[in-house]
């Protein structure tokens, strides 16, 4: 890790990397750029090349836990069972229409399949794999994807037996714990991206009480649909528990897009620059680039003030630097926010002494020691 003034530099930037293969250009980038990897369970040689650069970062493999995807030939996969295995194991193990015949596949993601999460043996078995394949290994965890809230690939309840959402999230609910438990026995942390947990009191807290939890998609789901403030506001939760905390904001894919500044700055705000809270921003599902601003490399410090409000924006000062953000609803009022003074933009250049901010948009200044 970077060293400044005899002390280690600290990255706030997530590199959520589970698409198409990594280069070696990207590894470079990220050993400089990023706190935080979540790699494809058979991308060993990244694991390996990022943990001898960088010790100190946390690499994570992807496993799914309410689908198997008939699609990989293995030997390492992204579910807790591979299709054939599952296959194997018996009907038990997948989920089913209210029939009890047919296998649910997910709508918009061909060749996964729906697992019965509430059957005790698909838990065992996807806990007993995950902590084998992990025991000994490079990797520090697991980010255990699919942590479900809702009805989101078209299952359609009810299912077999007139089982709904809540019996998925009840299973969900008892296999994070379980893994979580057999993980963290071996020296290793389960990182769940915990869907909507705003939506249930506590929900956050359990899921990530492991080693953390994965925010995907925070403060808006889409380049142009954002959370109302109420929303916004409660997704906040996630940045003040203990455990890692990523938040990964949607963009258009592009690192100009104004969502870049305004999660970042939202992160800095109402995380505090908190050692263990990262940050990304990608378009949807795209998972194969670097995405970078140069602010992702900038430790602002620790806050000197709280969280301070005007109207529905929001800043706060900190020893090296100060955040503003509007949370305001596109088409409602922008906001002129004071800027303390001795501050820099990020080309070097003085910050304003005022800056007015569109909704949903935000900004952060950093102070430059001599």
């Amino acid at each position: 890790m970077p060293v400044v003034g005899g002390e280690t530099a600290r990255r706030f930037g997530a590199w959520v990397r589970y698409g198409g293969p990594v280069s070696p250009e990207q590894v470079e980038f990220a050993v400089e750029h990023y706190q935080v990897a979540i790699l494809q369970p058979w991308e060993l040689d990244v694991l390996a090349s990022l943990k001898r650069a960088r010790p100190d970062m946390v690499v994570l493999t992807y496993k799914c836990l309410s689908s198997t995807r008939s699609y990989e030939g293995g030997p390492h996969f992204t579910s807790g069972l591979s299709y054939q295995e599952a296959v194997e194991c018996g009907e038990d193990f997948f989920a089913h229409r209210a029939d009890g015949v047919t296998r649910i596949e997910w709508q918009t993601y061909p060749e996964h399949w729906q697992m019965a999460v509430w059957c005790d043996k698909y838990r065992d078995r996807w806990v007993e794999n995950v902590t084998t394949e992990l025991a000994g290994s490079l990797w520090d965890g697991v980010m255990a994807d699919n942590d479900i809230f809702d009805d989101y690939y078209a299952l359609h309840p009810p299912l077999e037996g007139g089982r709904g959402l809540p019996e998925l999230r009840g299973g969900l609910d008892q296999l994070v714990r379980a893994a979580g438990e057999a993980l963290n026995a071996i020296g290793k942390i389960l990182v769940p991206n915990i869907a909507e947990s705003r939506r249930e009191p506590g929900r956050w807290r359990r899921h990530a009480a492991h080693g953390g939890g994965f925010e995907e998609v925070w403060l808006a789901y889409s380049g142009e649909h954002h959370f109302d403030v109420p929303t916004a506001l409660a997704q906040m939760e996630c940045l003040a528990n203990p455990g890692m905390t990523i938040v990964r904001i949607a963009t258009d894919g592009t690192d100009e897009h104004p969502n870049v500044l305004y999660g970042l700055a939202a992160f800095w705000i109402f995380g505090g620059g908190r050692t263990g809270t990262s940050f990304a921003a990608t378009g949807h599902d795209q998972y194969s680039g670097t995405p970078y601003v140069p602010q992702l490399d900038w430790d602002i410090g620790a806050p000197t003030s709280a969280v301070r409000r005007r109207g529905h924006g929001r800043y706060r000062s900190f020893t090296g630097g100060w955040a503003a953000v509007n949370l305001n609803g596109r088409g409602h009022r922008t906001i002129t926010f004071r800027v303390p003074p001795g501050l820099r933009e990020v080309d070097g250049a003085p910050a304003p002494r005022t800056v007015t901010l569109p909704p949903h948009q935000g900004v952060i200044y950093r102070r430059v020691q001599p």
